[in-house]
């Protein structure tokens, strides 16, 4: 009875661990969900203005270009016109041609500021969608694990299962909450800082020299698309839309090339049996097994080449992945207190939630061998 009531306040303060998750998680779509609004706003107005500004070119042109008639009409008739006809008509020309200057590189910056608003708007929604999916996943668990609470006693075993999915959910979304933030602070977010100064500056070269204008935006250009390669890679890692799109073999094909050109490490990889669609979960199940297995070996394994060899059958599909690196020891990983085995721990769970079976070979010296052997029902296949 005693570890019956200990367990029923372990499951309470996992519960309310959630809660507290679930509602940072809602702060961050409600915070999200406002810049949203703040960043429409001022894009409407920067629209409205560029809009005016269009118009305002478009009849300064009219108006230019009239000027030029008319000292072009003025110049060729001596007889009719005096020098100061002359003079006046060349000067009102030339002060309508250096306000049209100004006004179209005005336009310039107005349309490059819309862009980039636009770009913000789509990040920010895409951010707020995510959220908003994080909170309703939350949910799911939060509900489960509270119908569990009301069954304690009979499904004790079930419960301490449950228990300990969710600290290694709760620890899951933190890690990924944190990685998310450091790599959002270290790259898109210094870039539009610096953006913002650059601008800044443009705005100043405007009036003091021009002529450096060009080169300072395209500064600037190289800055966005830095940001926007940075932003592309912390979607695929929250989520590989090629996964979604192609499925599974596609996905992994792009992920080592990627990888290779960012870290060096060639990964030969093969692939038998029919391709073919498998269910979603069993497809980001699979492609986070092998990415979290591809990252071990570029960690500790001291080598520059791996194999991934995935066989599809009508009934399972098995993934091997092996390394002739320095190997380990497998024992005192897994019974490291200080959490060392988390990597294989989080490919175990996922593994072990679709009736898989996970297998390590390794040795100090020896190399590494993961296989995974996945279970497939018919309303599994696609």
């Amino acid at each position: 009875m005693q570890d019956l009531r200990a367990l029923d306040h372990i499951l309470k303060e996992t519960i309310e661990t959630i809660e507290r998750n679930r509602s940072e998680i809602y702060e961050i779509a409600e915070n999200t969900r406002l810049e949203v609004k703040e960043v429409s706003a001022e894009l409407a107005e920067v629209k409205a203005e560029l809009q005016a500004l269009i118009e305002e070119v478009d009849r300064l042109e009219q108006a230019e270009k009239r000027a030029r008639l008319r000292l072009a009409e003025v110049s060729q008739d001596f007889h009719r016109y005096t020098e100061q006809d002359i003079k006046k008509a060349y000067e009102e020309a030339y002060n309508l041609q250096v306000e049209l200057i100004r006004l179209r590189e005005k336009e310039k910056l107005l349309s490059f500021r819309r862009n980039h608003l636009e770009i913000s708007l789509r990040r920010l929604q895409l951010t707020m969608e995510k959220a908003e999916k994080l909170v309703h996943q939350v949910g799911v668990v939060l509900k489960f694990l509270t119908g569990e609470l009301q069954d304690l006693t009979s499904r004790i075993g079930e419960l301490e299962q449950t228990y300990h999915l969710a600290l290694s959910i709760i620890r899951a979304q933190e890690e990924e909450r944190r990685r998310v933030a450091r790599e959002i602070h270290d790259g898109p977010a210094q870039s539009l800082a610096n953006i913002v100064m650059r601008a800044e500056y443009c705005v100043k070269l405007l009036d003091k020299d021009p002529g450096k204008v060009r080169d300072e935006l395209q500064a600037l250009q190289n800055i966005v698309l830095t940001s926007l390669q940075d932003i592309r890679k912390i979607i695929f890692d929250l989520r590989p839309m090629v996964l979604d799109d192609l499925g599974l073999v596609p996905a992994l094909k792009r992920y080592f090339s990627t990888y290779a050109e960012q870290y060096g490490l060639e990964v030969d990889f093969l692939c038998f049996g029919q391709q073919r669609r498998l269910d979603s979960a069993v497809e980001i199940a699979l492609f986070r097994i092998i990415q979290e297995a591809v990252n071990n070996i570029k960690k500790h394994a001291k080598v520059k080449s791996a194999v991934v060899k995935m066989e599809m059958l009508p009934d399972k599909v098995t993934v091997v992945i092996r390394d002739e690196g320095q190997g380990f020891d497998l024992e005192a990983v897994q019974n490291r207190k200080e959490g060392g085995g988390y990597g294989l721990l989080g490919m175990r769970e996922r593994v072990q939630l679709l009736n898989g079976q996970l297998r390590i070979i390794t040795a100090p010296g020896k190399g590494t061998t993961v296989s995974v052997t996945i279970p497939l029902k018919s309303e599994e296949i696609r």
